[in-house]
């Protein structure tokens, strides 16, 4: 095992072309090639934005300059000394903010000339507070005649579009011409993950069960975060017994140490092992002629 498949960092690596995932990127790609200002990926908790946000990174990288926040829990001044840091640019904190917003446009024109747009994406984007939200709409009206100097890709979870519902930023949420919601993985989608992440570091001999899979999707409601958590704890266990498999018994035994897992079945062993007598009882019946 050249290293740990189910790590909770997210290793582009390790991405597994899931169809949500590659939609999104496609989605991005559309933007970001047709000239849009602004464009936004949002998402549960888990659902892995932020590995799209460096597999995005990492493919503009070549042949657009870009500049990235990764936590824009910043007043509105603040957001814009973070940007003119990604930028390049060296401004002391006494500067006005109408010389800030002038160095930053005229760096953006230089930039714009040799490599296009500025890319500037920001993850965890839910935080910004309404003050920010307008410094970044002011930003999308910085452009040539030919198009925008700046381009801005926001990944979120729901929460920002529950701010941007307020009719406060109703200008902004005019701007954003492309988006895309990040759903939870299927299970068939869960299977395909769990494998591909297997086989990116070389371990393909680890068995995994359709059994084991409904309860890796069960637990985790299909959420990629959960799913690498549980199946971590379910390998180390096995790891430990001197197997080689992600199996049933290991998955349940992490699940109960598993903050956010959906609980389900721990909250309802008693219903369950009453079925499983019943159609044991009448799967026994059924056998002998009985009834």
């Amino acid at each position: 095992m050249q290293k740990l498949p189910f790590g909770l960092t997210p290793d582009t690596e390790l991405f597994c072309p899931l169809e949500p995932h590659i939609e999104a990127l496609n989605v991005l790609t559309f933007a970001i090639n047709s000239g849009e200002a602004l464009v936004k990926v949002t998402g549960e908790v888990g659902t892995g934005k932020t590995m799209l946000c460096r597999l995005l990174l990492n493919q503009l990288d070549t042949n657009r300059r870009t500049a990235y926040i990764p936590y824009p829990k910043l007043s509105a001044r603040e957001l814009k000394f973070s940007l003119a840091k990604e930028l390049g640019i060296r401004i002391s904190t006494e500067c006005r903010d109408d010389q800030l917003t002038q160095r930053i446009q005229t760096r953006l024109l230089n930039l714009n000339k040799k490599h296009g747009p500025v890319v500037l994406v920001i993850d965890e984007a839910q935080v910004l507070d309404n003050d920010g939200l307008e410094t970044l709409r002011l930003f999308t009206n910085l452009e040539t005649e030919q198009h925008k100097l700046l381009q801005i890709v926001l990944f979120a979870q729901p929460e920002l579009d529950v701010k941007l519902a307020n009719s406060k930023l109703r200008q902004i949420k005019q701007r954003i011409v492309f988006s895309y919601h990040l759903k939870p993985l299927n299970t068939g989608q869960v299977c395909a993950y769990v494998k591909k992440r297997l086989e990116s570091v070389g371990s393909t001999q680890i068995r995994y069960s359709v059994f084991a899979n409904w309860l890796v999707h069960h637990y985790s409601k299909g959420i990629p975060r959960i799913i690498n958590i549980l199946c971590h704890k379910a390998l180390l266990l096995s790891f430990g017994q001197n197997k080689d498999s992600i199996n049933a018994i290991n998955l349940i035994k992490a699940a109960k140490d598993t903050e956010s897992v959906n609980t389900w079945i721990q909250n309802h062993t008693k219903l369950i092992a009453a079925l499983v007598a019943v159609l044991a009882s009448s799967s026994a019946m059924a056998f002998w002629g009985i009834g």
